[in-house]
């Protein structure tokens, strides 16, 4: 049961984007089409889900017993640019368009602060491995719950909203994000 609260945690109350703002970055700059907000979701649920075992490995069986704790960003940042640039080789061979339609998006992941705050957060919280990897599922599912939801209002408001020209774009998705945020915090008080 446990699990269970970690995961639907990590998806609605505690969610990455909505709620600790982490990942804000490929957010607004991929979910201008649906298909392209997908293709980052997934591509994010495999990297996060991945750095979470390997940080958790490096961590616990590499820098405690090491006594070079101090050392945890360092490691946590080279293992996730590694398993990305992997994500990015993978992705060039299998889906070119997909490569193509995310351009600068994919190597941000490297830098996108949702994966490293996802290792943080497992290691600050002291989760044993199955919960890190369930955090780390239940992080990356609310991302890309969140980046497609995003992405189907940004393509309805740009199709059918007679939007003020001051507002379009940036200000418009801002607005948007801050009101599904609002909505997000709704599930607060369901899980601790």
């Amino acid at each position: 049961m446990d699990l269970l609260w970690i995961f639907l945690g990590s998806i609605f109350v505690n969610n990455i984007l909505l709620s600790r703002f982490l990942g804000c970055c490929p957010f607004l700059g991929v979910s201008t089409k649906t298909e392209t907000a997908k293709g980052m979701g997934v591509a994010v649920i495999f990297v996060l889900v991945l750095a979470a075992v390997m940080t958790w490995i490096a961590y616990y069986k590499v820098l405690v017993p090491l006594h070079l704790e101090y050392l945890y960003t360092l490691s946590f940042i080279l293992i996730i640019a590694a398993l990305v640039q992997f994500v990015e080789l993978v992705l060039k061979k299998i889906n070119p368009a997909l490569y193509k339609s995310l351009g600068i998006f994919l190597p941000l992941i490297t830098t996108n602060c949702a994966v490293l705050g996802v290792a943080v957060i497992n290691m600050n919280e002291g989760y044993s491995l199955v919960q890190s990897i369930v955090n780390a599922l239940g992080s990356s599912i609310g991302f890309l719950l969140a980046i497609i939801l995003m992405a189907g209002i940004r393509e309805r408001i740009d199709r059918n909203a007679n939007i003020p020209r001051c507002l379009r774009g940036l200000p418009i998705a801002l607005v948007t994000a801050g009101l599904m945020s609002i909505a997000f915090m709704g599930f607060s008080g369901i899980i601790k």
